[in-house]
Formats: C-alpha cells, structure tokens, sequence
C-alpha cells in the first residue's frame, strides 16, 4: 500500500502574542521535529495592530 504524500505535515496556527488573534495557519513538518524558528516564534503582521508582532505556534 502506497503512503500518503502527506503523512508528514501537520497544519497549525499562528497566534499573535499581543492580541490574542489566530491570523495565519500554515503547514509543518513534523516528522523530524519542528523547526527552531517555529518554536521560538515569528515575527508577522497583525491586522488588528497594523504592525509586525510576535506570533507563536497554538495546535488546535
């Protein structure tokens, strides 16, 4: 049986750390970890604020 292409990815969302707010959902690899970049955090824009603020990794 053939695997799936997509066993791998898991998606997850991204929280502003500020507001509160679910802005963006994006898709990681989860089969060797996830990266040091999500974990610390990334800097993304935020609607509400109009600015560039910390976001976080949240699983639903």
């Amino acid at each position: 049986m053939a695997k799936k292409k997509n066993d791998a990815v898991e998606f997850v969302w991204l929280q502003c750390t500020e507001t509160g707010d679910f802005n963006y959902r994006t898709p990681v690899n989860v089969k060797g970890g996830l990266p040091e970049k999500l974990k610390a955090g990334m800097k993304k824009y935020s609607p509400r604020l109009r600015k560039h603020t910390l976001h976080k990794i949240k699983r639903k």
